[in-house]
């Protein structure tokens, strides 16, 4: 009776949030910049942005918004241009890209990591008409400006931040180019509307190198404002904890998004620290917090204290909070509100546990499916009519996302790779289903109105996560490939007691003549060319790669086998935490690992 109680007391906001999914007329004016502009009008006093002692309130943060508007116009910059930019989390990031919004310019996040090719890549398919980088990554733009299209002392924007460099002579500095510029609201922002496109969200997908995904204001704003009513329940009187990095869509459509459409505060910290996240909370007082799964357990990692659950925190929102540790974390935190969601960059579909329920990322209010996937062949299993087969409740299934004018699947500025996640012809001719790429299930969660709730199982194939980011294993083997003593890899996502997601691992075959692998080699190559959370923990040196009779290689066997040395007779070597070399894994370190104690 008390489970059905707390789910009837919901119902409000259940159909509150489901208001705010009504379809609106594309040619509505509404925008990021335009709310902005509105809570600066509201809420001109109250805080807006705290971060490293700096404050700004929303009339300040507006009219600095406004500035920098002021000088990408000055700039040549109009409403469908794309500008990347590349900044850690900071207040700037935020002027930035609420600026360009402004003016209808997309801004074409990138993942700080990013470095060489992987990053120019990124800056030319977003067809950039302009690269703002924080003085923090001057390096990396150094790195490529060469190999880029844009024009040197004109088309880089340098955004100063500790003031430990000036700007280079090939870009300007902004800060001091909006120091004079007019803080009024540019009249551009009226012309703006919820069918333009507001940012590039980068996607490593299944593909090799990251794909940009589209992301309208229509997409933007809806999320945000479900997550405002239906999840965090915010107001003007919160304020959000802000760590996961603002070029995710987690970061900056979920938590900052939430937290412009309410006019609420936002506390902002470059990267996450779990033995700093409690005072910071309690100092700040903030009173919700976005998350992804690996934070909660990197929290649950510290050392335990008896006040742990005095803080202001009453609501969390994220992704990838994993049953076995959901409960523990609500308790020692003292959370009475987690509001898990489901939903990718690119994708149609998306749950959401408005109604608090435990160990579940929700209900959806879109048409999707679970079809029959064969894990192990890495394919979608299809009827002798060629259908696809819908699994039954409880049954793990590969979800996907009816694509309907209302429903549309937005995609990637590449027209291939939005083509490469359409599944056709999947209950009936000529329809057109998005394929997630992720495995769901449905759940029992009790009383839920008769709605389905669902969870997360696993993603297949080529993409796995780990240490919060999607790792491409097409990406990562190619990196492996150009090593001159392999021959071929095979990349794929193992599981590590005690952490999130999946740890990389790659089996090699070596090339001709390659009796041994150099392992110090090797490591400086895997460690120059690949992000730290992209290099395989594991290695598996074997003498053929399984392949299908198509040639496509196997991984359902690898990931069973994992790095047990007693299971698997080749050669095994582990990258250890905090190392940046390769090592022989022995029984004693892999006991250590079973045993939830190898750092990981």
């Amino acid at each position: 009776m008390k489970d059905v109680l707390a789910t009837l007391a919901e119902l409000p906001t259940l159909l509150a949030a489901s208001k705010l999914l009504k379809p609106r007329p594309a040619d509505t004016v509404d925008s990021l910049g335009l709310r902005v502009q509105s809570n600066a009008e509201r809420f001109a006093r109250r805080s807006a942005l705290v971060f490293e002692g700096q404050a700004l309130n929303w009339s300040q943060f507006n009219a600095e918004a406004n500035r920098y508007a002021a000088v990408f116009k000055a700039q040549g910059l109009s409403r469908g241009d794309a500008v990347s930019v590349l900044m850690d989390n900071r207040i700037e990031f935020l002027v930035v890209v609420v600026a360009l919004n402004k003016l209808g310019v997309v801004a074409s996040l990138i993942n700080t990591n990013l470095t060489g090719h992987a990053l120019a890549h990124c800056v030319t398919i977003s067809a950039a008409r302009k690269f703002v980088f924080g003085e923090e990554h001057i390096e990396a733009v150094a790195g490529v400006h060469d190999e880029l299209a844009l024009q040197t002392g004109k088309d880089y924007l340098f955004v100063p931040d500790l003031g430990t460099v000036d700007a280079p002579d090939w870009a300007h500095d902004m800060a001091a180019l909006a120091v004079n510029a007019s803080s009024q609201n540019p009249v551009e922002t009226a012309a703006v509307t919820i069918s333009d496109t507001a940012f590039h969200i980068f996607t490593s997908g299944t593909t090799g190198l990251p794909k940009a995904a589209l992301l309208s204001n229509r997409r933007y704003l809806t999320t945000a404002d479900v997550v405002r009513v239906g999840g965090l329940k915010c107001t003007e009187n919160d304020r959000l904890y802000l760590c996961l990095p603002l070029y995710h869509g987690t970061g900056l459509m979920v938590g900052a998004g939430a937290a412009f459409m309410a006019g609420a505060s936002m506390f902002i910290r470059r990267k996450f620290s779990a033995s700093n996240f409690l005072p910071e909370v309690r100092e700040h007082r903030t009173t919700c917090f976005v998350y992804i799964g690996e934070l909660c357990r990197y929290l649950l990692h510290t050392p335990s204290q008896p006040n742990d659950a005095d803080n202001p925190l009453r609501a969390v929102v994220g992704n990838g909070l994993r049953p076995d540790i959901w409960h523990e974390f609500k308790r020692r935190f003292g959370v009475p509100r987690v509001a898990e969601f489901y939903g990718s960059s690119e994708g149609n579909v998306g749950f959401f546990n408005l109604l608090n329920k435990d160990c579940t990322v929700g209900m959806s209010g879109l048409t999707t499916a679970l079809v029959r996937y064969d894990v192990d062949r890495d394919e979608i299993v299809r009827d002798a009519a060629g259908h696809c087969v819908r699994v039954a409740n409880g049954e793990p299934g590969l979800l996907l996302g009816k694509i309907t004018r209302e429903t549309a699947f937005e995609g990637y500025t590449s027209a291939e790779a939005t083509s490469s996640k359409i599944l056709r012809d999947v209950f009936e001719a000529g329809d057109s289903w998005f394929n997630s790429g992720d495995l769901m299930r449905t759940v029992d969660v009790g009383f839920s109105f008769g709605l389905k709730h669902y969870q997360f199982v696993d993603r297949i194939g080529d993409t796995f996560r780990w240490k919060g980011e999607n790792v491409s294993t097409n990406e990562v083997g190619e990196i492996i490939n150009a090593h001159p003593q392999v021959a071929v890899s095979n990349v794929y996502g193992v599981e590590i007691p005690g952490a999130d997601g999946r740890a990389g691992m790659a089996a090699l075959r070596l090339a001709e003549g390659v009796e041994k692998l150099d392992l110090d080699d090797f490591s400086a190559h895997v460690c120059r060319e690949l992000p730290s959370y992209a290099r395989p923990v594991f290695l598996r040196i074997q003498r053929e790669i399984d392949t299908t009779g198509t040639f496509k290689m196997l991984k359902g066997e690898l990931r069973k086998q994992g790095y047990d040395p007693q299971q698997v007779a080749d050669q095994l070597c582990v990258m250890k935490p905090g190392s940046s070399r390769y090592e022989p894994l022995d029984k004693s370190f892999y006991k250590q690992v079973r045993e939830g104690k190898g750092g990981f």
